[in-house]
């Protein structure tokens, strides 16, 4: 009797080592890898569609524990409360799109410090990731004001005042975007004004854009989703024949597109952002190469004839 039981305490105890040396292994032990997303904001359905790719991948990959994260409004200090939070619920890998290059920095030194890999998807931030995911936002701003030209010619418009709708001066993908749309023009006859910021509010992008056209504007461009409704909300409710043309893709947006009161937009791929930027987090918390550091997700142009 007395050998018996201590061949079942025996076992018991081996047992229990065996439990302790399992939850206490690899990545591959505990089965989930905690990867954030964590954007500008969770208002423009470009953010939605983002996270929509994260989940797909995150389902087809399996063991993730995915999480996303993101300010009500676009604001540096709200972004980086959010990155330090994450850190501090144990993410191992971030995907971000940053609201501004420089602001967000300290923060992710410190994620890095303490081991997170850091992902760009959509607007990179002034600190080193593994890879970016986004829109070539330059090349992009240019087919925008190629778009804007060419619309200003089939009605008849050949001079005049041109506005910008955009963010802020300091969100990496949407200067660039602006970038591009002014090399368009370059050269032209049109006369582009100097460019009023939203926060990508689509009401204050409609204040924005109502100012425009009381200036004479015979076009504008909102450079991102909110900038975008609001410009085609304001030509709306003027009644004249003013081209706008905007950027990303929302059930609005799309509606806009197809009353004629935005000629075109230009439709990025943000749940390719999502997807592939999830399945490069994977790769990267399990010590793999995933191949180019900067990814172009691609973009459409999306005028009414194509709806």
């Amino acid at each position: 009797m007395k050998k018996s039981i201590r061949v079942i305490v025996a076992m018991m105890v081996l047992l229990s080592v065996g439990t302790a040396l399992f939850a206490s292994g690899s990545q591959e032990g505990s089965g989930k890898y905690k990867i954030y997303l964590i954007t500008m904001d969770q208002t423009d359905q470009h953010w939605v569609n983002v996270d929509a790719g994260c989940k797909k991948a995150a389902e087809e990959l399996g063991g993730i524990d995915y999480k996303w994260m993101a300010p009500d409004v676009k604001d540096d200090a709200k972004q980086i409360e959010i990155i330090n939070n994450a850190v501090a619920g144990g993410a191992q890998a971030i995907l971000l799109a940053a609201n501004g290059p420089t602001a967000v920095t300290s923060a992710l030194k410190e994620a890095a410090d303490a081991g997170v890999k850091i992902i760009y998807v959509d607007s990179p931030a002034d600190f080193p990731a593994y890879q970016t995911l986004a829109t070539d936002n330059k090349d992009a701003g240019k087919i925008a004001g190629e778009e804007m030209i060419k619309a200003l010619a089939a009605s008849g418009v050949t001079s005049g005042k041109i506005g910008i709708v955009n963010i802020n001066a300091a969100t990496a993908s949407t200067v660039a975007r602006e970038a591009g749309f002014r090399e368009a023009l370059a050269g032209s006859d049109f006369t582009i004004l100097e460019t009023q910021y939203s926060e990508g509010d689509a009401a204050r992008s409609n204040d924005i854009a109502v100012n425009y056209i009381t200036l004479g504007c015979v076009g504008i461009f909102g450079a991102n989703e909110g900038c975008t409704v609001g410009t085609g909300n304001a030509i709306q409710e003027a009644g004249k024949n003013i081209i706008g043309v905007g950027f990303d893709k929302s059930d609005m947006i799309l509606s806009l597109v197809k009353k004629g009161y935005i000629v075109a937009t230009m439709a990025q791929n943000p749940d390719v952002m999502g997807y592939e930027g999830m399945k490069s987090a994977v790769k990267v918390l399990k010590g793999e190469d995933v191949g180019a550091k900067y990814v172009d997700t691609g973009v459409s142009v999306i005028t009414k004839d194509k709806l």
